[in-house]
């Protein structure tokens, strides 16, 4: 399509055909989409990132207005990033990989390390325009069509296919000290993931985890771009190939010395009040943008291996806090063994932070 309106013409004709048609439609932006949600047999395939680029647009700079920008279904995440940062602005909520569509992320759910305070990407939408399963170009709020609009969020493409959508903005941080700590007990890092993500005051800005399989060296690896709070006892440390988890966090801040310092106070004291093995304190200081990007760096590796634009077996799992240790316990204890060598990554979530409409 060159247009929302090509997209709108296709699915009308569909929806004229008649009940007793078995043509099929699906959106595509990247194709990162899970379940064949981004393919349809024997249907129409719709590209999004085809619609002819529109400017972005970012309003509310200078204040008076709560900023935010306007973008097509098909946009990436990162040439938002790049366009807002322009305005010393940025989105709230993001993904961990940002080279993916506004429309594919928005129609999943968006989850990175700051959904715990700001919620998923869907949280933080003023307002879509959306081709209805009739082929109608329907704007929609929280005011305007929200059955549509909740629906639409969230909806994995079911309801409707989005073509456009204003995202809400927030002042944008210059730089991130960025954290990586070890743990030996699964229980012991769930417990201080939990207490910082409940915690009031601003201790972080993003908070995620992974695990580690039986990977030996793994210090020597994150020297390259990590250092070690204390080298000579890091040096020490031998994982003994045992399961490791790792909580990583980041706080964000702007360049000015004095800010800096109060920074890496209130970072040392909440990093005092945690569990994690004491030797294993690892932090790096990168842009925002870096941070932000952090994937891709990741990715060109990926391709120059060929190894990216293959199918990845993924899975994405709600665990409930009442049953995440017996759930860490069956598959982190038992089913991965040594052959795993794909991320696993533990995201800590507030479901407050969820609207339950969507």
């Amino acid at each position: 399509p060159k247009s929302v309106s090509d997209i709108a013409s296709v699915i009308r004709h569909i929806w004229m055909m008649g009940p007793h048609s078995q043509l099929t439609v699906a959106a595509r932006g990247r194709g990162h989409s899970l379940q064949g949600q981004a393919q349809t047999r024997h249907g129409i395939v719709i590209h999004m990132e085809s619609l002819q680029p529109q400017k972005l647009k970012v309003h509310g700079v200078g204040g008076g207005t709560t900023p935010f920008v306007d973008v097509s279904g098909g946009e990436l995440w990162i040439n938002i990033l790049h366009e807002t940062l322009k305005y010393g602005l940025a989105p709230k909520s993001w993904t961990d990989y940002l080279h993916l569509t506004v429309g594919g992320t928005l129609s999943n759910a968006g989850i990175s390390g700051q959904a715990f305070r700001h919620g998923p990407q869907i949280s933080n939408v003023h307002q879509l325009e959306v081709v209805t399963g009739k082929g109608e170009i329907l704007n929609c709020s929280e005011r305007q069509n929200s059955d549509l609009f909740h629906g639409v969020l969230g909806g994995l493409g079911q309801f409707g296919i989005i073509t456009r959508a204003r995202i809400a903005l927030e002042p944008a941080p210059t730089m991130v000290k960025w954290m990586r700590v070890l743990y030996l007990d699964f229980a012991a890092f769930a417990r201080d993931q939990e207490r910082l993500i409940s915690s009031d005051d601003d201790k972080f800005d993003y908070i995620e985890g992974f695990v580690i399989i039986n990977r030996t060296g793994l210090l020597d690896s994150w020297r390259l771009s990590f250092t070690p709070e204390d080298p000579i006892e890091a040096s020490k440390f031998k994982s003994d190939g045992r399961n490791l988890y790792c909580l990583e966090v980041a706080k964000y801040f702007k360049l000015d010395q004095d800010k800096k310092d109060v920074m890496n106070q209130e970072v040392k004291e909440s990093l005092s009040e945690l569990n994690y093995i004491s030797s294993t304190l690892f932090s790096s200081e990168v842009t925002y943008q870096e941070f932000l990007d952090r994937v891709h760096v990741s990715e060109m590796k990926l391709r120059s291996k060929g190894q990216w634009e293959v199918p990845h077996p993924w899975l994405n799992l709600l665990v409930p806090r009442s049953r995440v240790n017996e759930f860490a316990k069956g598959v982190f204890g038992n089913i991965l063994t040594d052959t795993s060598n794909g991320p696993v990554i533990v995201y800590p979530v507030n479901k407050s932070k969820w609207d339950n409409r969507s």
